[in-house]
């Protein structure tokens, strides 16, 4: 795996912390979610996504990834409002900054254990299908800028 994407998932995170002083904005008309959630929500991806791979049996991976994954992710485009957040990473009703902090700190060292990884090492999306490392590492910076996005159209 590259330093590039690496360095590439560490400047993700560090433009999500970026944001931490803006945890109570919010626009309806963008999101009925606020930048505190916004942040949660990608470093709980982050960090669940990891922690899933590193979880993973490699020698059960299939390749069964979607034509829809491999365009979106191609594209460097999720649309917003289309997808439910599973229960799994929903975000409490108050998100306080020292919870970010600790997310944060976790996203991190976790970006490290990547490279480590066997290429095999893989999570299940429920549209995308089975997503290996290399697509997991994809994913992962397009989810993040996804919501960066999101957070700049707030405090816009």
């Amino acid at each position: 795996m590259s330093p590039r994407k690496i360095i590439a998932l560490e400047n993700c995170l560090k433009d999500l912390e970026r944001y931490l002083p803006n945890l109570e904005q919010r626009n309806l008309k963008i999101s009925k979610a606020n930048v505190a959630w916004q942040l949660d929500h990608s470093l709980k991806v982050f960090n669940g996504v990891i922690t899933v791979l590193e979880a993973s049996d490699p020698k059960m991976y299939v390749n069964n990834f979607s034509l829809l994954g491999k365009i979106l992710l191609r594209i460097n485009f999720i649309p917003r409002g289309k997808a439910k957040v599973p229960k799994y990473l929903a975000s409490p009703e108050t998100i306080s900054k020292e919870s970010l902090l600790a997310q944060l700190a976790l996203a991190k060292t976790q970006v490290a254990r990547i490279e480590k990884l066997d290429a095999h090492a893989f999570f299940k999306h429920p549209l995308f299908g089975n997503v290996n490392k290399k697509r997991a590492l994809r994913f992962l910076m397009v989810h993040t800028q996804h919501h960066l996005k999101i957070i700049k159209a707030i405090l816009k």
